[in-house]
């Protein structure tokens, strides 16, 4: 039996027992009032095992919470350090790949430069031989006019 209902049935006793005439003392039945605090006395080392049991379970339930919770900020700062590793990596790669695509622009810059360059070395000697393969064909036009007569030719150079 509860505990507190054997308090309230002390109470009970007392509060109906008769009243002893002009005073505040009320009359119980002794063997009544012995009967309660002997159940009480059998119930209470029981609620107090209970009690006990109820406390260790919470103490053990808390340690086993704290114990999960060192263990997810555990894991959470690892993986935080992951992360940041990762990072990281992620940025010595960024920096890695702006230090390649940097060095193919030069690269590409100075291939385009070479290349015009050269090309116009080329457009050049084409001109040259152009210009004279050109004064070749107006002399070839000026002997068939008969116009080649006065005038001394020059040779040819040769393309190297």
């Amino acid at each position: 039996m509860d505990v507190l209902v054997l308090i309230d049935k002390l109470d009970d006793v007392v509060h109906n027992a008769r009243p002893v005439p002009l005073t505040d003392q009320v009359r119980v039945d002794r063997e009544e009032i012995y009967d309660l605090l002997d159940q009480m006395r059998a119930t209470i080392p029981e609620e107090i095992k209970q009690a006990r049991w109820i406390v260790k379970e919470r103490q053990e339930m808390l340690a086993e919470a704290k114990r999960e919770a060192e263990r997810i900020v555990r894991e959470a700062r690892e993986q935080q350090a992951r992360l940041i590793s990762d990072e990281e990596v992620t940025k010595q790669a960024e920096r890695a790949a702006d230090e390649i695509v940097e060095d193919a622009r030069t690269r590409e810059r100075e291939i385009r430069l070479g290349a015009e360059d050269y090309a116009d070395e080329i457009l050049n000697t084409l001109e040259v031989n152009l210009q004279k393969f050109l004064a070749a064909v107006q002399r070839g036009r000026d002997r068939l006019a008969g116009r080649d007569e006065e005038q001394p030719q020059p040779e040819l150079d040769q393309q190297p």
